[in-house]
């Protein structure tokens, strides 16, 4: 017995030490290697230059965001916002006559509550997600981030190596935001709350998040700066295509649709107040900073090159518009730099991240003469009423942007465009690139204005598109929201 009992004792011994091996080899291999002095400084120069991590051993900032880069990109953020409320909503509202300014005010309101509610649903999902298709291209994302599921303070390398990947949805919400909010400039004071609310909704599905997808998703058929399989290979570093084209040719889509206002030609429509309209243009054009030197996402010399153009650009457009007042009026109106101001912000916002500062120059030249063109002689000529101007300074814009993006776009302004558009960015004015920015624009502009027409049908037809004539003459601030900006004579 005693013998049994030793060689079940042994056996039990022998298995035992046997069946460590494995578990002490297994635990060997699941410990990470301690990271080196080197590591640590090779993260470290990544973080400062926004380069990619080293990938020897994990230190503290492989999973960890870039404290100034989020900093950055969190100011970019309430920036962008900043240009819609209350830098739009003042640029709108002292346009509009004293009756309809709180109609606008409650325009950007809604739609600020209205976008932020769908994009946290499954908006920033659609626009954002990979489409994982076999093609490696694709139209919209998945539903994977719906309900912001996933999105958290690590960074998402498709999007920003140095940045929470839930700061930059909240970043990409602001552009979101006041895109729709473009529309309502070509529709003021005679379209129903009720049915701008139901379009912007179904517009935000149909075009602006298949459209933010296509252009800057990660496997979106025109990220050409990112996506190797890009069917089409354009660049939009801002939005030109993605908010000022879709928002300008979806505005004169829906003002035809909605007639001209009461009066129309015949009486005054001036602006009811320029000082609004201006303190408005400053707080967009301070905002437009985050818009575009955001857009690099990250603190970094593309931010730094981004920010110096959209100064430029925005500046001698402000100057050169006016002075064309002044050689075709007699005089240079405050209107006039207001007005060239923001075209030139809407025309070098698709290319201020590729541009030099030369390059800069020439569309701030451009934004101030070709918007004023078809604001001052085009409208008249064909009739339409865009109210304030958003489909000749959007529209135009925006397409002339994307236009002179394929032109001007250079080397030494960015160096991603090398990653994967050596064969289209030549720096020279007729390198390939120009073809695919026309195919960028033709798409866009389709999506636009076949998305907004049919929309449009079915608003009318669901709600009805416009106020009855008794609630214009009156005015939609105290017809349609009960308040008064103004009280007393």
């Amino acid at each position: 017995m005693k013998q049994l009992m030793k060689n079940i004792l042994l056996s039990l011994g022998l298995s035992a030490i046997f069946a460590s091996f494995p578990i002490t080899a297994g635990a060997a291999d699941s410990v990470p290697p301690k990271p080196s002095v080197e590591d640590r400084l090779a993260d470290l120069e990544a973080y400062v230059t926004n380069g990619a991590r080293q990938t020897n051993a994990p230190t503290a900032l492989a999973t960890s965001p870039g404290p100034g880069h989020n900093a950055w990109q969190m100011a970019s953020a309430a920036l962008v916002l900043f240009m819609t409320l209350p830098g739009l909503a003042l640029f709108y509202g002292g346009l509009v006559r004293r009756k309809n300014v709180l109609s606008v005010l409650a325009q950007c309101l809604g739609i600020t509550g209205l976008v932020t509610i769908l994009w946290g649903l499954c908006g920033y999902s659609l626009a954002f997600h990979s489409g994982e298709t076999a093609s490696g291209w694709s139209f919209f994302g998945k539903l994977g981030w719906a309900f912001l599921n996933g999105v958290d303070s690590t960074p998402n390398p498709d999007y920003g190596g140095w940045v929470s990947h839930n700061v930059y949805s909240m970043y990409q919400l602001m552009f979101a935001i006041i895109t729709p909010a473009l529309i309502i400039g070509a529709i003021a004071e005679r379209m129903k709350y009720s049915a701008i609310l139901v379009f912007m909704t179904l517009w935000m599905f149909v075009v602006y998040f298949p459209l933010a997808h296509m252009v800057w998703g990660v496997d979106g058929m025109m990220n050409g700066v990112w996506n190797a399989k890009a069917p089409i290979h354009a660049i939009d570093f801002a939005g030109g295509t993605v908010v000022h084209m879709s928002s300008g040719w979806s505005a004169l889509i829906l003002c035809i649709f909605l007639g001209k206002r009461l009066g129309f030609g015949k009486e005054n429509m001036a602006p009811h107040s320029m000082v609004l309209c201006m303190v408005g243009t400053g707080m967009l054009w301070v905002g437009w900073y985050g818009f575009n030197a955001g857009s690099a996402v990250a603190a970094d010399v593309v931010a730094a090159n981004a920010f110096t153009t959209t100064t430029l650009a925005t500046a001698v457009a402000s100057f050169v518009w006016p002075m064309a007042e002044w050689i075709m009026k007699g005089k240079p109106s405050v209107l006039g730099f207001c007005s060239g101001a923001v075209a030139g912000l809407v025309v070098i916002t698709p290319a201020c991240g590729f541009v030099t500062a030369k390059g800069s120059v020439l569309v701030g030249i451009a934004a101030g003469l070709i918007p004023w063109f078809f604001c001052y002689k085009v409208k008249s000529w064909f009739g339409y009423d865009d109210a304030l101007d958003t489909f000749g300074v959007h529209a135009i814009g925006g397409t002339l942007g994307a236009f002179l993006t394929g032109v001007l776009a250079r080397n030494s302004a960015n160096p991603n465009l090398a990653t994967y558009l050596k064969d289209y960015v030549k720096d020279s004015f007729a390198q390939p690139l120009v073809f695919e920015q026309l195919k960028a624009i033709l798409v866009t502009f389709l999506l636009a204005t076949i998305g907004t027409a049919i929309i449009a049908s079915i608003v009318k037809a669901v709600v009805g598109l416009r106020v009855d004539e008794e609630v214009e003459t009156v005015g939609l601030d105290l017809a349609e929201h009960g308040e008064e900006g103004y009280h007393g004579a």
